[in-house]
């Protein structure tokens, strides 16, 4: 596969990094016109195919309040559900963030919105007043939001009956007239755009468009440690909690591990994984007491992930999930399952199965009509039993989707008893290769009659 011949791959999140000033809203007409520009994206699909594609898509939603979908039984092995879709007028959603019964997320205007789970009314919002919201992140009672002024709010937020919240502290803080200069080292220079959280620590990291990594001390709010991560934008963080591994990936196309130095703020890199030269854009970490693995996902359209050894803590690339047509731009590690946004406007649900390193694709969500520009997922549990996982999504179409997952026991170790090693084979190969959405086949043919 020959990338040397491609533009940048990433075709809306450089157009972000680019525009310095407020960006102008990504229409439905406008972002055609980038993929018709940006066509040699992806030699796997056929100018004619990709126009076909956009040329048949519905017209946007229209302004209507939460609407139901019918039930939906891709495979045998899951089930899935839009339940609840919301057309905003506040512009993108560029974050979301789930915390104790409580979804937040951020977009374009500076307002916080608070819903409530699982039936996303509304409890709230927080008015920021200082641009848009573009990085989210919670954890307990509190709440951190990057903004336009490339400053970090923390809040303590209340999700009772009334939703309350209260900023405690900014990161770096508001500066004095005599004091002007004190906080300018602190502070990141351009966008915001990820944060993770060290539990055991208290440390906020984040990422930067400016290309550095900082780490925070939430007790006090000071920037404690601040590092240039990468080449070009940083575009995720995720954090292990187990050993507080820091993991950041970059339009530069490199994944690094990044390791706080003992009894020091300082931090040390301790790995480089780069395996595509494309930009990655995202990161999700899968940890379990038998194994850790890590996905990251590129604009090539690839998801590569790495294992670590028990013995020597390192990353071993274990290969790549093949089968979105565009962009990976969002990803979610729950358990066995991967949850991946695209911009080919689909949302894919993998399985890994245990003990190997193979994966299955269990369904395609026909998602958006836009790129899937942010993701988050938990476990739905009612009565202390889990009923399956609710996952939400962001569209650069504008619209806010929540969606209930059940993924049934995997029968396949049963049905494979007694079969050889060639028939193994060859169901992983099958199984392995790019699966297409029905519908969007469909769209395909209809699109490019025979």
């Amino acid at each position: 596969m020959d990338y040397n011949t491609r533009k940048s791959l990433c075709t809306f999140m450089d157009e972000e990094r680019k525009a310095k000033q407020s960006p102008p809203r990504l229409s439905f007409k406008s972002f055609k016109q980038i993929s018709d520009r940006d066509l040699n994206y992806s030699h796997s699909r056929s100018s004619s195919t990709a126009a076909g594609m956009y040329s048949l898509m519905p017209p946007p939603s229209p302004d209507s309040p939460w609407t139901l979908s019918p039930l939906q039984t891709p495979s045998p092995s899951v089930l899935y559900h839009c339940i609840a879709s919301l057309h905003r007028h506040e512009g993108i959603i560029y974050s979301i963030a789930v915390s104790r019964g409580t979804v937040y997320t951020g977009s374009e205007s500076s307002r916080i919105r608070a819903w409530r789970q699982p039936d996303c009314t509304e409890r709230g919002y927080i008015k920021a007043n200082c641009g848009e919201v573009r990085a989210i992140l919670a954890y307990g009672n509190m709440l951190f939001t990057s903004h336009k002024d490339c400053k970090i709010r923390m809040w303590n937020v209340t999700a009772s009956e009334n939703f309350r919240a209260k900023k405690i502290t900014t990161m770096p803080r508001n500066s004095s007239i005599f004091l002007f200069n004190w906080s300018s080292g602190q502070q990141h220079r351009d966008c915001v755009s990820c944060m993770g959280y060290y539990h055991a620590e208290g440390l906020l990291y984040t990422g930067s468009w400016d290309k550095t990594v900082k780490a925070w001390r939430v007790s006090d709010g000071k920037c404690v440690d601040s590092f240039l991560a990468h080449e070009d934008s940083v575009n995720a963080i995720v954090i292990n909690q187990e050993d507080g591994c820091v993991f950041t990936c970059s339009s530069d196309g490199s994944v690094k591990i990044w390791r706080r130095v003992y009894d020091q703020s300082s931090h040390t890199l301790t790995m480089t994984l780069k395996f595509q030269p494309s930009p990655v854009n995202a990161l999700a970490l899968s940890t379990s007491h038998s194994s850790c693995f890590l996905y990251s996902g590129s604009s090539d359209g690839f998801i590569n992930f790495w294992e670590k050894e028990k013995m020597s803590s390192r990353f071993n690339h274990g290969g790549f999930l093949q089968g979105h047509r565009f962009a990976v731009l969002s990803l979610v590690a729950i358990e066995k399952l991967i949850f991946s946004g695209s911009e080919d406007t689909t949302i894919r649900i993998w399985r890994r199965e245990e003990g190997s390193y193979y994966h299955e694709c269990l369904a395609v969500l026909d998602a958006h009509r836009g790129p899937v520009r942010c993701l988050a997922a938990c476990l739905e549990v009612d009565k202390l039993m889990v009923m399956g996982f609710l996952v939400y999504s962001a569209g650069l179409d504008q619209t806010f989707k929540l969606w209930r997952v059940k993924v049934l026991p995997d029968e396949k170790n049963v049905c494979m008893e007694g079969t050889g090693r060639s028939d193994k084979m060859r169901i992983t190969e099958y199984e392995m290769s790019p699966v297409l959405s029905p519908s969007w086949v469909e769209k395909k043919r209809q699109g490019n009659p025979t």
